[in-house]
C-alpha cells in the first residue's frame, strides 16, 4: 500500500485534531477582526496549496463579501514591487512553510502594513516564524510527495480563518466534517474498481463550478503528477469557452455535481459532452438524487447529505469531503499503472521557486 493511500486514511483524525487544536486561537482572531475588519484580503500559495488559495477566495468572498486576491509573487522576486498593503489582510498557506516565493510575499506584506496570517502545516517552519498568526494543520509529517492530509487541513483552516471574519461558517458542521470524510473512505474498495477502467488513460478534463472550482485544480493535479496524466480543469462555464471542442468519443470526463446552484450548469455540461460521446464520472452525495442516477454516468456517491438549507450557498461544506474520493482514485489509479504516487518522477516534497 501507498504512504499517499494510508495518509489519505489519516484525514479524518487529522482535521479534527486541527479543528479541535486550533479553535481557541482562531475565537481570538474572530475577537481580533470584529474590531479591525481588513478591506481586502490577499492569498500566497504554491501548488496544492494554491487551489486551497483558489477554494478561499471563492469561500472568504461569498461569505464575507471581502474583496479576496490571489498574489503574483513575481511582483516580489522579479520585479521588487511595492504594495501598498495597509488594511489588508495578507495570508500565506504552504504545507512546508518554506515557500521562498510565499515566505517573501508574506514578508513584504508585513513590511507594507498588513496583517499577516499563515497557515501551515510546520509550527517551526520560516512561514510560522514570519507570521503574525498562525493556524497550524495538525496533520502530522506527511511523507508522500502528492499531498493529501495536508491539503484538506488546509481547507478546515480557511473554514476557520472565514468564521474568524464574521462568516457565517457553522462550527457544529465543521465537526461533522471529519465523520464525512471517514464515510468517503469507506468508498474505497468502489473506487479502487472504478479505476481500473482508466489505466490506459492518458488525457481527461475535470470540471467544477463555484466552490468546487479548486477542488477541480486539486483532483487534475493528483492525476498529473501521481499517474502522469494530462488532466486540463476547468469551470463549467470557461469550458463552454472553447476547451469542449477537444471532447471526443470515451473521452474521460471527471466532474464534481453537488446540489444547490451550481447543479443546473453541471447538468448540462454533462449532458453536452454526453452528446459528443464522452465517458463522465462524477463525485455527488445522496442529497443529489438526480446526479446519481443520470444515464450514462458513472458516480461516486457520499453516503451523506450535504445540502444544508441553512447554509449560504446550500453547497457550503461539500468541498472538503468531496476531494476525498479524488485522492483516492488518484492513488489507486497509480497502482493501476504500475507507478509510485509516493515518488513521481522529477517531484520533491519541498519546492523552492523565486
Amino acid at each position: 500500500m501507498s504512504k499517499m493511500l494510508d495518509e489519505i486514511r489519516q484525514q479524518p483524525a487529522a482535521l479534527e485534531r486541527t479543528l479541535r487544536s486550533e479553535l481557541k486561537g482562531v475565537e481570538k482572531l474572530r475577537t481580533l477582526f470584529a474590531k479591525n475588519r481588513p478591506k481586502v484580503i490577499i492569498l500566497a500559495a504554491r501548488g496544492t496549496s494554491d487551489n486551497a488559495a483558489q477554494f478561499g477566495r471563492y469561500l472568504l468572498e461569498i461569505a464575507t463579501g471581502i474583496p479576496v486576491s490571489l498574489a503574483a509573487p513575481s511582483i516580489f522576486t522579479l520585479y521588487g514591487a511595492r504594495v501598498d498593503y495597509k488594511d489588508a489582510l495578507v495570508v500565506a498557506i504552504s504545507q512546508s512553510g518554506e515557500s521562498t516565493d510565499t515566505n517573501l510575499v508574506l514578508e513584504r506584506a508585513r513590511e507594507c502594513g498588513a496583517f499577516t496570517v499563515g497557515i501551515t502545516n510546520e509550527a517551526s517552519s520560516t512561514l510560522a516564524k514570519i507570521a503574525e498568526h498562525v493556524i497550524l494543520v495538525r496533520a502530522g509529517r506527511e511523507q508522500s510527495v502528492a499531498a493529501t492530509k495536508t491539503y484538506t487541513g488546509q481547507l478546515m483552516a480557511v473554514y476557520m480563518l472565514a468564521y474568524a471574519l464574521g462568516a457565517p461558517v457553522s462550527l457544529d458542521e465543521l465537526r461533522l466534517l471529519p465523520d464525512t470524510v471517514a464515510g468517503a473512505l469507506k468508498l474505497e474498495t468502489e473506487i479502487r474498481e472504478k479505476a481500473g477502467r482508466y489505466r490506459y488513460m492518458e488525457n481527461a478534463v475535470v470540471v467544477g463550478r463555484g466552490l468546487n472550482y479548486a477542488s477541480a485544480y486539486e483532483w487534475a493535479l493528483k492525476l498529473m503528477e501521481t499517474c502522469y496524466v494530462v488532466a486540463e480543469r476547468f469551470s463549467s462555464a470557461d469550458f463552454l469557452h472553447g476547451p469542449i471542442a477537444m471532447v471526443e468519443q470515451s473521452f474521460p470526463v471527471f466532474l464534481f455535481a453537488p446540489a444547490g446552484v451550481t447543479w443546473p450548469s453541471i447538468r448540462e455540461m454533462i449532458a453536452r459532452v454526453h452528446g459528443l460521446g464522452a465517458e463522465t464520472l462524477i463525485i455527488t452525495d445522496k442529497s443529489n438524487k438526480e446526479a446519481a442516477s443520470m444515464k450514462g454516468t458513472r458516480a461516486i456517491v457520499l453516503a451523506t447529505s450535504l445540502h444544508r438549507k441553512s447554509a449560504v450557498p446550500e453547497e457550503l461544506y461539500t468541498p472538503l469531503p468531496y476531494i476525498v474520493p479524488a485522492q483516492i482514485l488518484a492513488a489507486c489509479l497509480a497502482e493501476e499503472k504500475g507507478l509510485n504516487p509516493d515518488q513521481p518522477r522529477a517531484l520533491e516534497k519541498v519546492t523552492r521557486t523565486m
